[in-house]
């Protein structure tokens, strides 16, 4: 539900990018439907069901969508963990749960963070 408010105030066009399949707590189309995400954005599948957003393993078609999107918000630890390093048009939104993570950012395990990925990171 958090993911809905968010998408509601948001002044442009999104596009909401869910799971090819079940994996840990990341959204597939069925909780994205259930939460009404529908109703305020674009839903898209990335064509992978791995933890994070492994580019590799995604679909031809989500990895185009991703090239060409000016702004990527990827939300968790698992996000940050795969797509730091991919690109500066992407923003983590993520807590903090481990200390090679925390070390990473520069900040106390349990923090909440917003974090710009820059480039040169790992995939």
């Amino acid at each position: 539900m958090f993911d809905r408010l968010l998408l509601e105030v948001l002044p442009t066009h999104v596009r909401y990018a869910v799971k090819g399949g079940p994996v840990l707590n990341d959204a597939t189309w069925a909780d994205a439907i259930a939460a009404g995400v529908d109703a305020c954005a674009e839903i898209v599948d990335t064509g992978s069901n791995a933890p994070g957003t492994i580019l590799s393993l995604c679909s031809e078609e989500f990895r185009r969508l991703f090239a060409e999107a000016p702004l990527v918000i990827a939300k968790g630890q698992a996000n940050y963990e795969t797509l730091s390093g991919v690109s500066e048009r992407v923003f983590c939104l993520l807590q903090v749960k481990c200390p090679v993570i925390a070390s990473d950012i520069g900040v106390s395990v349990g923090s909440a963070v917003v974090h710009q990925c820059g480039t040169g990171g790992y995939e």
